[in-house]
């Protein structure tokens, strides 16, 4: 749903066989209708990438299948408002499951592969929340500057592999998840239109696709700022 729906059409507009990995059968098998619908190439994976054992068999029985995945997309994510004076393991573990290990076992599934073939480009969606820790979000915007880091460093080591590593970081698009919050989200953006904006990132191969370019530019000077100045600011930013 979400993101990952929208670049899954717009991924098959653009000419691209798209496999779809998710939980939910009758999910998939209505996306899958709507490309093919358009003409487009779609085949569905019933995975849960929280169950990490699974997530390398599934990605190469699939590599099998159609002789190769070119482009792998990490995309899924959850997240709970939580205030921190009331975190507690059983509100984290389902983010880490699936924003940390489901994303880092999906890059990392058919790595070797692409490393041998020399061509393949690996694509995390993080989060714009990575650049600093949003209150009553500190496993969110923990998971995504872990995703963030993870695809830095692996970025630099893939070099004259042929393998390139994409980092995308929106900021608020309309997702059933982000129709829970209840504060206000700056440059809201419709995913179609997102996922066009990361479409023309993986397609020229950028390492880092941060949008809206507004929010972006506020976020990175946020990120500097001392913390005492931070902490008030978003704050009030917050209750605002």
């Amino acid at each position: 749903s979400g993101i990952g729906r929208a670049l899954a059409v717009e991924f098959a507009r653009n000419g691209l066989r798209v496999v779809v990995a998710a939980r939910r059968k009758d999910a998939l098998d209505e996306l899958v209708t709507a490309i093919r619908s358009e003409g487009g190439d779609a085949h569905a994976l019933e995975l849960d990438v929280a169950n990490v054992t699974a997530v390398a068999p599934a990605m190469e029985a699939v590599d099998d299948e159609f002789g190769g995945i070119d482009v792998v997309v990490a995309n899924a994510g959850v997240g709970l408002e939580t205030w921190g004076g009331k975190l507690a393991w059983q509100r984290c573990s389902n983010t880490i499951a699936v924003n940390i290990a489901g994303a880092t076992a999906t890059l990392v599934a058919l790595l070797p592969r692409m490393v041998e073939r020399k061509r393949g480009q690996l694509v995390g969606v993080s989060s714009l929340a990575q650049y600093r820790g949003l209150p009553r979000n500190a496993v969110y915007s923990a998971s995504k500057a872990y995703l963030s880091t993870f695809l830095e460093s692996v970025r630099v080591d893939l070099r004259g592999t042929g393998v390139s590593v994409t980092d995308v970081r929106p900021g608020f698009v309309r997702t059933p998840m982000t129709s829970k919050n209840k504060h206000t989200m700056p440059f809201l953006l419709d995913a179609d239109e997102a996922a066009r904006i990361v479409w023309r990132g993986v397609q020229a191969r950028q390492s880092v696709v941060a949008f809206p370019w507004q929010l972006a530019s506020v976020v990175r000077t946020v990120s500097v700022l001392p913390n005492s100045i931070y902490d008030l600011a978003i704050t009030r930013a917050r209750s605002g």
